[in-house]
């Protein structure tokens, strides 16, 4: 077992505190229904989400920007449909739905409470109104000391830019003490290790991990955190390190 205590804890949003994939179709129905297209979650969800993973890799790779993706997910979308709906209002009205979507994962809020006595941080790859919108729906927001949004940074994990951009905002230099926990392997894992801190793989359907990325930590339940930041951490997986 590795023996270290973190001060410093940095929690990804989407599928690690919040649970995305509910907030998501809730505001795609929403949506769908405000443009007249009753059966178009039905008919256009399982295209979304296999247009949206590629772009959100895209966007991973540096190759798009956050915002041509928001539009050019639905552009794509009402394509492949031949659908005549207007992919920047359709955006522009998802985005303001989904802002009202704050569902959280399992043990988020008990395990942010028993690790108060941190420096508690999000970083996140998501829009910045959407986020904050979110978060200010929940009560997760007051737990945190600093909210670190990609639009903000002007850079995306896995980047280690983002890191840099969030560190110099809290004022921390040493990584030793700083973790970050996330349920992407691309883009919370992977830039963590670009910029040198440990890691926390948030992954509780068991997937499993045939990438190369080798995170420090991985865990089924967000419970397991306080025992890694405590040094007490036996269950699940360990990295190599």
């Amino acid at each position: 077992m590795k023996e270290q205590i973190y001060t410093t804890i940095i929690f990804d949003i989407d599928d690690t505190l919040m649970d995305f994939a509910l907030s998501e179709q809730a505001a795609l129905h929403n949506t769908f229904m405000e443009f007249d297209l009753p059966n178009g979650f039905m008919d256009m969800h399982a295209s979304y989400r296999a247009i949206s993973k590629v772009l959100w890799q895209d966007l991973e790779q540096g190759n798009i920007a956050l915002r041509e993706l928001g539009i050019e997910r639905f552009r794509r979308l009402f394509l492949e449909h031949r659908s005549d709906k207007d992919p920047i209002a359709f955006s522009s009205a998802y985005l303001s739905y989904l802002g009202k979507e704050a569902h959280l994962m399992a043990g988020a809020l008990e395990v942010l409470e028993q690790l108060s006595h941190c420096r508690l941080m999000i970083m996140t790859n998501g829009f910045g109104e959407v986020q904050t919108s979110r978060l200010k729906n929940s009560d997760l927001g007051q737990h945190f000391d600093h909210i670190v949004i990609s639009e903000e940074a002007g850079y995306q994990k896995p980047d280690p830019g983002i890191f840099e951009f969030a560190f110099s905002k809290i004022g921390v230099e040493a990584k030793e003490n700083a973790i970050i926990v996330g349920d992407s392997l691309t883009s919370d894992i992977q830039g963590g290790i670009n910029y040198g801190i440990d890691t926390i793989w948030f992954n509780p359907s068991a997937k499993k991990n045939e990438s190369a990325v080798e995170p420090t930590f991985e865990i089924r339940d967000l419970l397991e955190i306080i025992d890694i930041v405590n040094g007490s951490f036996t269950q699940g997986k360990e990295g190599s390190k």
